[in-house]
């Protein structure tokens, strides 16, 4: 049976993340920039003719019915294929971190599926699945950076600067999970945050605007607060991404030279490199994957 083997399922970074507003039924509107990042999972999915859905974990143990398993049946519910599929992951982008690891799985799987059992679903019509089993899902459907706005269904490809694309971000991510419910329903949550234009964030695309969410996640967790300052007094620069708790910082030329040899400069970044023992926690250096 046919199958698809090496497919990667890149995190994403939210260069800045406005909240506007909030429509009548509770959903938050946001603007913010996504983009992808070289830290990924990896999927292989093969085919099953029985019509049965499971998924095999290679690394970390995931949840029971986690979001690849929900797009698989979400698929195949509205498709009335009778198809299945074996889907394997090898887990490697952290959970609860604000990254998109769950949602561009399941739009992994989406997109793998359409293909794999020939249903020549059209990108529209698998962004209108995807929104159904997460907000960020259908970004990862585009899989291109991309500036978001709305609950993350207005999605508008953009070009970054030559200079941004080729400037290296150390991601850091404490051991706590932050839970988004707990965020979005914070009291102190600022709502009403004026609408930005892409213009003016593509002028200064790293210093660009906030994350109205990193407050509320900083006083939901002190590893939040830790890991923005360890960041800061690194790298000069810190801002968290998503919800959290995943922190990043833009790293400018000379600022890992100046603390590793000639030989491994701009190849790499772990906690360890911040005086952190803990493997809870994680981190590495990371590149944003090539304009689309």
């Amino acid at each position: 049976m046919p199958a698809l083997s090496d497919l990667r399922a890149p995190a994403k970074l939210n260069l800045f993340l406005h909240v506007t507003g909030r429509r009548p039924d509770g959903y938050h509107l946001l603007q913010s920039a996504f983009v992808l990042i070289d830290w990924a999972d990896t999927l292989h999915i093969d085919t099953r003719t029985d019509g049965q859905l499971h998924r095999h974990d290679l690394g970390p143990a995931l949840p029971a019915d986690d979001l690849c398993l929900k797009a698989a049946r979400l698929l195949q519910q509205e498709s009335g294929c009778a198809l299945g599929a074996d889907i394997h992951i090898d887990k490697q982008v952290p959970w609860g971190a604000g990254m998109g690891g769950g949602s561009s799985d399941a739009a992994t799987v989406l997109l793998a599926l359409n293909q794999l059992w020939g249903l020549h679903r059209s990108g529209e019509q698998l962004e209108a699945l995807a929104l159904r089993l997460g907000a960020d899902v259908p970004f990862f459907i585009r899989g291109q950076h991309a500036w978001v706005e709305g609950i993350g269904e207005q999605i508008t490809p953009i070009t970054l600067p030559a200079d941004t694309l080729a400037t290296p971000l150390a991601v850091l991510k404490p051991p706590v999970a932050v839970p988004t419910v707990a965020i979005f329903n914070n009291t102190c949550l600022k709502r009403d945050t004026p609408h930005a234009i892409v213009a003016d964030f593509l002028a200064a695309p790293k210093r660009f605007g906030h994350n109205d969410l990193q407050g509320p996640a900083t006083a939901y967790s002190d590893q939040v607060v830790q890991a923005l300052e360890i960041m800061q007094d690194r790298f000069g620069n810190s801002r968290m991404t998503g919800s959290g708790s995943a922190v990043f910082s833009w790293v400018e030329p000379g600022l890992i030279e100046e603390h590793t040899s000639a030989s491994d400069a701009v190849s790499s970044f772990s906690p360890t490199d911040v005086g952190l023992a803990d493997p809870a926690w994680a981190g590495r250096l990371c590149r944003l994957l090539p304009g689309q």
